[in-house]
């Protein structure tokens, strides 16, 4: 599947904005396996100094933290949603995190674009990042 254009989208210096102001980072779709890309991103935004919440379908523990199956079971304030799940799932994620009312902003991996659940997240008050990668963008802004 080709990767729809990112219509709403932050640029470097909200990105800079955004982690300075992110303490916690819901995972979504965070893999136990060392070898996937959500693991990885994971681990190093764990290192980097942010509180990692994996949500994945099963298991206990990933990269030591407890693993919740959805946004809405994780207890205290989320900063951010990262996002490793397809495009069409991305608006369940974006639902859940408005409802949660506490998400400061929704992220999507690359190759991961949902205009219309990017719009819903804008218009809900959160920032958005589409199409990129959180590792990244985090190495070469600090």
């Amino acid at each position: 599947m080709e990767c729809e254009f990112a219509t709403v989208n932050s640029n470097q210096e909200q990105m800079r904005e955004i982690f300075e102001n992110t303490k916690t980072i819901a995972v979504i779709g965070c893999s136990p396996d060392e070898s996937k890309a959500s693991n990885r991103v994971a681990n190093y935004l764990k290192n980097a100094g942010f509180t990692i919440i994996p949500v994945y379908p099963k298991g206990d523990e990933i990269l030591g933290e407890k693993v919740y199956r959805s946004l809405k079971e994780i207890p205290g304030k989320v900063d951010m949603v990262d996002i490793f799940r397809k495009p069409e799932v991305i608006g369940q994620v974006v639902d859940a995190a408005i409802e949660r009312g506490d998400i400061d902003c929704v992220w999507t991996q690359l190759g991961l674009v949902n205009n219309e659940a990017a719009q819903k997240a804008v218009d809900a008050g959160m920032k958005v990042v589409q199409n990129h990668c959180t590792k990244i963008e985090h190495a070469a802004l600090f």
